[in-house]
């Protein structure tokens, strides 16, 4: 008789001791997503953002992404978006620089680009939290102590928050289950699933919102998960031949296999790149702008909900996933690949293999970052248009979704696979995440 999926995953010591004690450290994210910088005022934060009038605005686009923890002015506040804006960096130099490509490409070269990543990410935690003890500053009663001695414990403090978080984030890589980082980011939005229900009950219940708009755009929010989800399982196949080969009194080669070109290999790589690389400069003018007109004007002009900030949007997601995509699946790579293991691809000649894959990269990847796009814009739209609360547009919109949805994607990739090392019959049927083929 066949098992019960969901209790193989518990039954099977490995996998469950990968679940506890990944569900352990994003327990520990969601406790310090709540423990104010030492000398920080938590009633005096609650009225002023209470005494907001403003809603969605940039304030509330940066506590979404760090899990309610900006808000707080939480040890977490900064999340691990620093830590992301400088892996962007650091890849665009590897690209701009030949010479520090060669370096992460010589031996021990990927333990020095993480050293100097995590280096940058110090840098660039000291730059945002002195932004975010300004911003303090000029928050009435907000200080319980110095200025100047909280100026030092602030920065310390959230920078070492920022820094835990990465840890916690390769502990999970290594010795849970899924990508710790982005899971980091999945839990915050998750937490706030919470209060945006509640947000948009008391908004229906108080006439401001009609309940058959809303039923309407839930049910839309449900089409676009199956897109997503459609969109992160196709792929196109290449397929690939080996000739066979023998060595001594053995014979190796003589299979046909596929190369799976997904429709969007970066995944959700580019709208994490895109959120993060755009909440890096929001959050300075967020916080230096009382003070510095321009960084005030610059702040409105680059709003969530603005028609700026949807295009530059749009235009990063699309940058991101061909660079990303470059960067993890080089047709000269594999190519050189096929080449060594003796392969070949039907009809074309050797010599034109990697002309042939980057042009059906290229064909897919263009439609693919396109459709990317679109998902993480059309649902913001619709919401801005029907009046939804900030913290309900934000939880569904598209860049939400396809957060959610891709690192959910990715993490029961993970656990299937070790499912099925364990001989058991998977979580879905046939044992297998069914790939859309193009």
């Amino acid at each position: 008789m066949p098992g019960n999926p969901l209790a193989d995953v518990f039954r099977i010591k490995e996998l469950r001791d990968r679940i506890l004690y990944t569900m352990m450290w994003l327990v520990v994210f969601r406790i310090g997503a709540y423990l104010p910088i030492p000398g920080i005022n938590a009633s005096a934060l609650t009225n002023y953002f209470r005494g907001q009038t403003q809603a969605g605005g940039v304030t509330d686009y940066l506590d979404f992404f760090a899990g309610g923890a900006f808000k707080n002015f939480s040890v977490f506040m900064l999340g691990v978006m620093p830590y992301i804006s400088t892996q962007i960096i650091i890849q665009l130099l590897l690209v701009v620089f030949p010479s520090m490509k060669k370096i992460a490409e010589e031996e021990g070269g990927r333990k020095k680009i993480q050293l100097w990543t995590r280096f940058g990410t110090i840098f660039v935690c000291l730059m945002q939290s002195l932004a975010v003890v300004s911003w303090a500053k000029s928050i009435p009663n907000a200080l319980l102590i110095d200025e100047k001695l909280y100026l030092v414990i602030a920065i310390v403090t959230v920078t070492a928050g920022s820094l835990f978080l990465v840890w916690i984030g390769e502990q999970i890589t290594q010795r849970g289950i899924g990508n710790g980082v982005s899971l980091i980011i999945f839990a915050g939005i998750v937490a706030r699933l919470p209060n945006a229900i509640f947000a948009l009950a008391m908004k229906i219940q108080a006439g401001d919102l009609n309940a058959v708009y809303a039923i309407v755009v839930l049910v839309m929010f449900i089409g676009v998960v199956a897109l997503v989800v459609m969109e992160q399982q196709g792929q196109r196949k290449i397929p690939v031949n080996y000739a066979k080969r023998v060595v001594g009194r053995k014979q190796y080669g003589g299979a046909n296999t596929y190369i799976p070109f997904k429709v969007n290999p970066s995944g959700v790589i580019p709208v994490i790149f895109a959120s993060s690389l755009l909440t890096f400069p929001l959050q300075f003018a967020q916080m230096m702008g009382p003070n510095v007109k321009w960084l005030r004007d610059f702040a409105y002009f680059l709003r969530p909900a603005g028609i700026a900030y949807n295009i530059t949007y749009v235009l990063f997601i699309v940058f991101f996933a061909y660079f990303y995509t470059q960067v993890s699946l080089n047709p000269t790579e594999i190519s050189r690949q096929i080449r060594e293991n003796g392969g070949s691809i039907p009809g074309i000649r050797s010599e034109k293999m990697e002309e042939y894959l980057t042009k059906i990269l290229n064909r897919i990847l263009l439609p693919g970052s396109l459709y990317l796009a679109v998902i993480a814009l059309i649902p913001t739209l619709v919401q801005a248009g029907f009046g939804f609360p900030s913290e309900l547009a934000y939880l569904l919109g598209g860049t939400s979704l396809l957060i959610l949805v891709g690192v959910d994607l990715d993490t029961m990739s993970q656990i299937e696979a070790l499912l099925k090392m364990h001989h058991s019959e998977g979580l879905v049927k046939k044992g297998h995440l069914r790939a859309r083929n193009l």
